[in-house]
């Protein structure tokens, strides 16, 4: 009798252990959902390689220190087709934008848009920046953010 018991959890130890391996086969091979920050940097990247360029003008400068989430919104204007613009891209992952911003508050910059929605446009992502200052070249011109700088 104590054979066919040690037979028995063995089997059970083999479906076990098929079901944890099945389980984990599963889990790994299921695309994970994106987080927030991935999808918008997502958009920001999307909208940098196939966005139009415009010009507009910082309008104001909101930030929020909250210890979850910080946040820091550049609004700015521009115009498409004759129609006016007002939106806010919030920079808290590109800090020395923000830092430029504050610096260009109520100055021309450059922004890229989708032209299939002009509401969704962009002052910055991580290969790009619409923002002059005062010690880089004016205009359209991209500029190398600090991801790019550091590799």
């Amino acid at each position: 009798m104590s054979m066919n018991l040690i037979g028995v959890e063995r089997f059970a130890f083999i479906g076990l252990g098929a079901v944890g391996l099945a389980w984990a086969l599963i889990h790994s091979l299921l695309p994970r959902r994106k987080t927030v920050e991935e999808l918008e940097r997502a958009r920001r990247l999307d909208l940098h390689h196939r966005g139009r360029l415009a010009f507009g003008q910082i309008v104001d400068l909101a930030e929020s220190e909250n210890a979850q989430k910080p946040c820091r919104l550049v609004v700015y204007q521009y115009e498409v087709a004759g129609v006016s613009y007002e939106v806010a891209q919030d920079v808290a992952l590109l800090p020395e934008i923000y830092e430029q911003a504050k610096r260009m508050a109520g100055r021309a910059i450059s922004l890229k848009y989708d032209p299939k929605r002009p509401s969704n446009s962009i002052i910055a992502c991580e290969q790009w920046s619409g923002i002059s200052s005062s010690d880089t070249p004016r205009g359209p011109q991209p500029k190398a953010c600090a991801e790019s700088r550091d590799r």
